[in-house]
């Protein structure tokens, strides 16, 4: 498996957009659809590969505090990460953990921290690869109960 950052070329938003395609039909994130190039644009692209096929992708792009919370002060500068997605066939396989890592490497010199939001149906799941095997922390989260 080989982890890449690269260009947003026509060729690299056609097999992320692809890919997208198939995380919507997953149905495994509220309200997750598929990607548009405007989606995609500006953000930076990593992606894992293995004989040209694309296990997986993550995208997102730095930001800078405009003001302060509990969590950073105005100023900071952090990488927002917008999507990681591994194909189901490569679950489990470090795939996703590969990703991340080479990100903040990637990262590091411009960024203090990574922030994310996610919208999994398997919060369990999530929580334990984001918190128990990346090592984030916890800071909020906004729970919802359909009433109808």
């Amino acid at each position: 498996m080989v982890i890449r950052e690269t260009d947003e070329t026509p060729e690299v938003l056609d097999r992320l957009i692809s890919l997208s395609e198939d995380w919507e039909r997953e149905n495994c994130c509220h309200g997750y659809v598929k990607n548009t190039p405007a989606d995609i644009a500006g953000n930076r692209i990593f992606l894992a590969e293995e004989d040209g096929v694309i296990l997986g992708y993550l995208f997102g792009h730095m930001e800078t505090a405009e003001r302060q919370t509990s969590i950073y002060d105005l100023g900071t500068k952090w990488f927002e990460v917008e999507e990681l997605y591994v194909r189901p066939a490569f679950r489990d396989r470090g795939v996703g953990q590969a990703l991340f890592r080479h990100m903040e490497w990637a990262v590091s010199e411009e960024a203090e921290m990574v922030l994310l939001g996610t919208a999994s149906k398997n919060c369990r799941a999530i929580l334990h690869f984001y918190i128990d095997e990346l090592g984030m922390e916890f800071w909020s989260a906004r729970l919802f109960k359909r009433l109808r």
